[in-house]
This record gives C-alpha cells, structure tokens and sequence, in this order.
C-alpha cells in the first residue's frame, strides 16, 4: 500500500512552511500595508511569523499583522523591490525613539535668545577683526 501526500503539503525541502504567515502591517490611509525591514546588513526584506506568538515575542502585543501565504507576500513585495523574504526572526532592533520637536520661537526663553544674539554678534566681532587686521 502506497502512501500518496496531498500536493499542496509541504515537502521537507521547501524552504518555507505550507500555509499562511502572520504578516506585521502598519494602518495607513487607504488601509493597512506591510511591514518591510532591514537585514543585518542593510538589505529590505518581507517578514513573516509562523505563528501568532512568535511574532507577538518579537514585535510586542500592540502588532498589528495579516494572514498571508508566502507566495501572496512575495507577490506584494517583489513590485517593491523587496525580494527578500524572512520567516520567524529570531531578533529585532528596538525602535528608534522619536525626535523631539524643536521649540517654536515664542516657547524660547528671551534669555535663551539674548545668549544667541550677544553669541552671534561676538561671531561677526571676531570675523571683522580677522579682515581688517
């Protein structure tokens, strides 16, 4: 007696697992997007979990992610440029904290602004004086 496997289980030399991915997305205006990242060495890649906890223990709870198989994602990235593609992640880079906005001028404390006029006019000072000897 034969043993016939159903042709679209995944063989143990594919690569990449049979069903679909837990793909992290970012809301946008017209919907959600995926999520693309960077290698190690600087490379773009799509990313995929092969489980919900998987990618919750790399990108925190607050992720928000979509069901793709991996041709489906391979197919969204590739018009990208992004031809890359990484299962389960074992490590991510902590986000970059967010850059604090500059002060408008009228939060500037006058003594602040008076520091950088006296500072600049004693710039313009010392330049006079190298030109006119």
């Amino acid at each position: 007696m034969s043993t016939a496997t159903h042709p679209e289980d995944a063989e143990p030399c594919e690569r990449f697992p049979a069903g679909p991915l837990y793909v992290p997305v970012r809301p946008g205006p017209a919907g959600c997007s995926a999520r693309f990242f960077r290698t190690p060495p600087g490379e773009r890649t799509a990313v995929g979990f092969t489980s919900e906890k998987r990618l919750t223990a790399t990108l925190g709870a607050d992720q928000t992610w979509i069901r793709l198989s991996e041709p489906a994602l391979r197919a969204l990235a590739e018009p990208l440029g992004v031809r890359r593609l990484t299962v389960d992640p074992p490590f991510s880079a902590p986000a970059a904290p967010a850059a604090k906005p500059l002060p408008a001028w009228r939060d500037w404390d006058p003594q602040h602004v008076g520091i950088l006029r006296v500072t600049g006019a004693a710039a313009v000072v010392s330049c006079l004086n190298l030109l006119i000897g």
